[in-house]
């Protein structure tokens, strides 16, 4: 199996996925991966149900956005994925959903807080909210500039240490080594966004956790001197 078909099959699964776990309804999702040694992006088609999708149909475009394949339309999101491949040289692949929990986060452009250990585990501080999109940059090209403007929030921010945004607005994207890691990381920051409503419900303003406890939980499952889970794995 050619490293094409291995990363085709890698983007179908995650996009199956995301359906599977939940996060996504109807079309309102997708996900990408890149081959990082040749630049090449597979993205979910256009407006195709993921019932009919198969690994063939995932639309093959290079880092600057553009189709390589024109047997169907890239997803709408293209430019964004493509974005964030050029900005984020670490990462492997990139899940768009508006998985209910996470949107509302974003739609009322609320940071999710570390608020407990759960977050802890898995994202290393604040999942940040991005700015509101101007008229002028809406207008100009607004699937570019929603990449843009999450890279722009991210100055400053190790992005594989806080795999996820909210776009304001909008919903969230999140990224990973590769599709499954993105996949996972989806899954865990609409957990985590469920948890923070609920928290913000009984209290407005949650306290987030210690710094101390914050490194405790997310350094023992992640850097050279993690101690989680088996040698190995």
């Amino acid at each position: 199996m050619s490293d094409d078909d291995t990363l085709r099959r890698a983007v179908l699964r995650a996009n199956l996925d995301t359906v599977r776990h939940g996060l996504v309804v109807s079309t309102f999702g997708n996900a990408s991966g890149i081959d990082r040694a040749t630049g090449r992006i597979l993205i979910k088609p256009s407006g195709v149900p993921y019932d009919q999708l198969t690994a063939d149909a995932m639309v093959a475009c290079d880092i600057q956005g553009r189709v390589l394949d024109n047997r169907l339309r890239p997803s709408s999101d293209l430019a964004t994925h493509a974005v964030l491949y050029r900005a984020f040289p670490g990462i492997g692949a990139v899940i768009h959903t508006h998985s209910t929990f996470a949107t509302i986060m974003a739609q009322a452009r609320r940071p999710i807080p570390c608020l407990g250990t759960t977050h802890a585990d898995y994202f290393y501080g604040t999942i940040p909210v991005t700015r509101d999109l101007t008229p002028e940059e809406i207008a100009q090209d607004y699937v570019l500039m929603t990449g843009e403007v999450i890279a722009e929030t991210f100055a400053g921010i190790d992005p594989l240490t806080i795999p996820a945004v909210l776009v304001a607005g909008h919903g969230p994207f999140v990224w990973g080594r590769t599709p499954d890691e993105a996949v996972h990381n989806a899954l865990i920051l609409e957990e985590v966004a469920r948890m923070s409503w609920h928290c913000m419900a009984l209290s407005s303003e949650p306290k987030p956790i210690s710094q101390e406890l914050l490194d405790r939980h997310y350094l023992r499952k992640h850097g050279a001197d993690a101690t989680y889970g088996q040698a190995g794995a």
